[in-house]
């Protein structure tokens, strides 16, 4: 497992991309997860945010909200910890965060999560 991961710099997020990121649930949920946590190991992450996703999935959502500047992933031995990039994103886009946090909270389509489920076994 390689100890590089790429972060975005600050500078460069925009907010599409950030806001992208965001409008998928699961994802959503994963934030929400991270941020009441104060950082989350990778092979946590979904049974914190109450998801029932594949391991290729949840990577793939992770990368999502890694690339998008979202979240900052700092390897720990053979682990991986997420935290959100609080203090860097609401200097870039202030009150962003607090809003989506404070939102009420959508459920994530169980159909989806059942299909993903299913591909896996």
């Amino acid at each position: 497992m390689s100890d590089e991961v790429f972060h975005p710099a600050v500078e460069d997020l925009p907010l599409s991309k950030v806001l992208g990121a965001l409008a998928d649930p699961a994802r959503l949920a994963m934030v929400r997860a991270v941020a009441a946590a104060d950082g989350v190991s990778c092979t946590r992450l979904g049974q914190d945010a109450g998801l029932e996703l594949s391991k290729s999935t949840m990577s793939h959502h992770q990368r999502i909200l890694r690339e998008s500047g979202i979240t900052l992933t700092r390897v720990q031995g053979s682990h991986r910890i997420l935290r959100l990039r609080r203090q860097e994103l609401d200097a870039r886009f202030p009150g962003l965060l607090n809003a989506v946090l404070e939102a009420p909270a959508e459920p994530v389509p169980v159909r989806a999560a059942r299909r993903e489920v299913a591909k896996a076994r």
